[in-house]
């Protein structure tokens, strides 16, 4: 796949392109290193996939946010992994308001491992997307402080089905994680859509865009989450 890299910091960005230039599943890998440079890449490019810092130049806020509310007009099918400090639960909502198709938000721990950050990468080019978990548990845990809503009619388990389903976990991978049976996740999930009120969806994706939608909702807002560490 051809990966445009959006990030200002110089050393992150010269390790991280020559890091993925070398896995097999990346061919050309174009780097940027503010805003208006990577919308320029991918204007000239055409790549697959881009990942970027949600904070870069000109105003190091929410550029990355901005560009992939941008090329989901200007080029629906790119796939694009938003990279963050923090767990910043207002972040990730905000990159799957318009839908989570093809859209990823991860913590820029998780590119140490290069293998990982790939199969994120080959997630989002197939239209998946992937929310890091630290950042679920932090929309979960604050959701349930500031709200006794539906999420509260969960049981444990459920709570920690919705969690696993909202990283992009299959049923399988769930199963594996849960140790139980993959008709015990189906059950599990068929009653958190319903306690949910949210439509069963075909894809994962689009189960994490209900769950993560749901969570956001605008009507009951989310306290901002603490920042954590691992």
């Amino acid at each position: 796949m051809t990966v445009v890299l959006a990030e200002d910091n110089a050393l992150l960005r010269q390790g991280l392109a020559a890091a993925l230039a070398e896995h097999e599943a990346v061919g050309e890998v174009r780097t940027a290193a503010d805003l208006d440079e990577l919308v320029a890449a991918v204007e000239t490019s055409a790549p697959d996939v881009v990942l970027a810092d949600i904070r870069m130049p000109p105003t190091h806020t929410d550029e990355g946010i901005r560009a992939a509310e941008r090329f989901r007009r200007t080029h629906p099918g790119l796939g694009v992994v938003v990279l963050s400090q923090h767990a910043d639960a207002e972040g990730a909502l905000a990159l799957v308001s318009g839908g989570s198709t093809g859209r990823a938000y991860l913590l820029k721990e998780r590119v140490s491992d290069v293998d990982q950050l790939v199969a994120t990468l080959v997630a989002v080019q197939r239209g998946d997307s992937v929310i890091d978990p630290h950042v679920v548990d932090a929309l979960m845990r604050h959701r349930m402080r500031f709200e006794a809503g539906p999420v509260a009619r969960l049981t444990a388990r459920e709570r920690e089905v919705l969690g696993l389903i909202a990283t992009g976990d299959s049923n399988t991978a769930i199963a594996g994680h849960l140790g139980v049976t993959s008709r015990a996740v189906e059950k599990h999930i068929n009653s958190i859509f319903s306690k949910l009120d949210l439509p069963p969806g075909d894809a994962t994706h689009r189960r994490v865009a209900a769950v993560l939608l749901y969570l956001g909702d605008s009507a009951t807002p989310v306290a901002r989450p603490v920042h954590r560490t691992p």
